[in-house]
């Protein structure tokens, strides 16, 4: 898979409303990953390096349309994990993947950010357009995605860091101007998690709980001001009070950030998302999406009699 970090830059569109952080993170082989550092996004456009300095033009797509996947396919090696993608996925909403286990949820998850990029031996085709922006084109720097995709993974992973100087970790390294105190602590509102921890800002974040812990993820990873935020089963570690604060606190930040979310839980998808997509698998062992629709649709009217079993428990 290429990524380039060449000449002249590529002004990628963002949204009209204000939008907020996410720092990039790395998976390390299966589902299990390891934290990426995101860089922060200026009040100003960000640029993602390319071979030549083609504007791309804001109006290239559907205004209320973030991505737009057209035949998309990811490999490991010669193993196809997901065939046949095509779908689009509207901006300030939650949509929530849901399907059986091993049929490629968290793998076509990943590479709306290009984590799989990551992984050796991986790649893809067809086509994730952001924006009107071909995330796999050949002159765009996958680094520079993930300062506009961010990414709250399975278990919640803190920094060994203090409360403090896990929100400010991604800023500080990428050279954020302005008042730090400021950001952390408007990073840390928006993840309903200050009134808890603005007392104890130099403690380890560690020492949180795991509910905490994963608001915690949600602040760093909205420090850096992301247009997304990509979130692969963030409450499956989590007791049912820690899960209703998450989803709670996913349905406030859909007001800035579009959210897309893997998920094993039904009524986790039936109550906090706006559409949903439900993937299988075929003989191949490759998933491919089976039914995509408004949420309420999925769950009291599919249109499909696969995900009618599945969501009503036959199979899965």
């Amino acid at each position: 898979m290429t990524t380039s970090g060449a000449a002249g830059p590529i002004d990628l569109p963002r949204p009209t409303e204000p939008t907020d952080p996410a720092p990039a993170e790395r998976a390390d082989g299966g589902d299990t990953h390891v934290t990426l550092s995101l860089a922060p996004t200026p009040a100003v456009p960000i640029d993602l390096p390319t071979t030549a300095a083609t504007a791309i033009d804001a109006s290239a797509s559907a205004p209320d349309i973030v991505f737009d996947v057209t035949d998309f396919a990811a490999y490991y090696g010669n193993f196809r994990a997901v065939r046949d993608i095509q779908m689009r996925i509207a901006k300030n909403r939650i949509t929530a993947f849901i399907g059986p286990s091993g049929c490629g949820k968290s793998t076509l998850l990943r590479c709306f950010n290009r984590m799989n990029d990551l992984i050796p031996g991986t790649r893809v085709s067809g086509s994730i357009m952001f924006h009107g922006q071909d995330l796999y084109g050949p002159d765009v720097d996958a680094v520079a995605v993930r300062k506009r995709i961010g990414m709250v993974f399975q278990k919640p992973n803190p920094f060994p860091k203090s409360i403090y100087d896990n929100v400010a970790y991604g800023p500080r390294i990428n050279g954020a101007k302005g008042n730090l105190d400021d950001l952390v602590e408007a990073s840390l509102r928006r993840a309903a998690i200050w009134d808890e921890v603005k007392d104890k800002l130099k403690q380890p974040g560690t020492a949180l709980s795991g509910g905490q812990q994963q608001r915690l993820c949600i602040a760093r990873a909205i420090a850096v001001e992301p247009d997304v935020i990509l979130m692969d089963e963030p409450c499956s570690a989590l007791d049912p009070v820690a899960t209703l604060r998450i989803e709670e606190l996913m349905a406030e930040l859909r007001e800035t950030y579009t959210i897309v979310i893997v998920t094993h839980n039904m009524q986790q998808a039936a109550r906090a998302s706006d559409e949903t997509v439900f993937l299988t698998m075929g003989d191949d062992r490759a998933g491919y999406i089976v039914e995509k629709g408004p949420t309420i649709d999925i769950f009291t009217r599919p249109a499909n009699q696969l995900t009618e079993d599945y969501v009503s428990g036959r199979f899965g």
